[in-house]
């Protein structure tokens, strides 16, 4: 567990990468070999990382990263070739005298393919646990992770360290809105959650479809997405109309006589939730309708009011 100074340490810090620093912060181990703490203490006091032999060093078991993106791992295998590797990875040394990734799965890979026979590599002191959690962090502050790869994430932070949504905010930087959004994600039936971890669905329309209640519904829905390329509003817009057919043939016309600043703000508040909102206003008053058919949609509406 933290100490009152560490977490102290980890508030001063700036939002966006705090959780990796803080993992690797120093922690209490206990009785580590002596070869690791020779082999770490060397590395720390010299300022440098060690380079390793590329065949001592295996890929992490832990990694929920599945898709690599062969195209920009070619570019920077040939990178790697010309210039070598900028960036160190991390790694901790096993019993067994190997070493294990925690972070930089794509620099280890594209150096194979470069034929390096060395990568440079920093060598950390941390458990099981801290390796796990490090890695997802890592992740997690990635900008090109796709949104199952995000949620499933997520999900491994929530189940295998207990950590609430308002934690994982802590220390990945990301807003909790967001992250109650990406987990519902994993509602989806398994094949639409293939699609959108191909890239055939964005978040946009994942998010949209969460508003359907079975799976057979979803997943018709998906097939007329796809087969007349629905924008993420005109999703919206589609399942809201099957949801409401009675209403939309009663209020369209009203709808369309609203001010402008209305509509958008009724729409803004559906994409961030991913809920069904209706805004009523007349002369500046009126009423804001969140529909919500479950538990974790109630939470995520107070999440983004900012309680917890």
């Amino acid at each position: 567990m933290d100490t009152p100074a560490h977490t102290a340490d980890i508030k001063r810090r700036p939002a966006l990468g705090k959780g990796i620093e803080s993992l690797l912060g120093p922690r209490p181990q206990s009785a580590p070999q002596a070869s690791t703490i020779a082999i770490a203490a060397s590395a720390e006091a010299a300022g440098k990382p060690l380079e390793i032999p590329l065949d001592r060093i295996d890929r992490n078991p832990n990694q929920t990263r599945t898709n690599f993106d062969e195209a920009k791992l070619a570019e920077l295998a040939q990178s790697i070739a010309a210039t070598g590797v900028v960036q160190p990875i991390v790694v901790r040394e096993r019993p067994d005298g190997r070493y294990e990734l925690i972070m930089g799965e794509r620099r280890w890979r594209a150096s194979q393919r470069a034929g390096k026979q060395t990568i440079p590599a920093v060598v950390r002191q941390v458990s099981d646990e801290q390796a796990m959690e490090m890695t997802i962090v890592e992740n997690l502050q990635r900008a090109d992770l796709n949104p199952m790869e995000q949620a499933r994430a997520y999900a491994r932070l929530s189940s295998d360290f207990k950590l609430t949504q308002e934690q994982m905010a802590e220390r990945t930087g990301k807003d909790r809105t967001s992250i109650s959004n990406f987990l519902r994600l994993l509602k989806l039936p398994e094949s639409v959650q293939l699609q959108v971890e191909a890239g055939e669905l964005s978040f946009g329309h994942a998010r949209a479809l969460l508003g359907l209640q079975t799976p057979g519904t979803i997943e018709r829905v998906v097939k007329a997405i796809l087969a007349k390329s629905m924008s993420v509003r005109q999703t919206e817009a589609f399942i809201h109309a099957m949801l409401n057919p009675e209403q939309k043939a009663k209020t369209a016309p009203a709808a369309d006589a609203r001010d402008p600043n209305v509509r958008d703000a009724e729409e803004r508040m559906r994409r961030r939730l991913g809920l069904r909102v209706e805004i009523s206003d007349k002369g500046g008053k009126g009423t804001v309708a969140i529909q919500y058919t479950n538990v974790d949609e109630f939470d995520a509406i107070l999440s983004a009011l900012g309680e917890n």
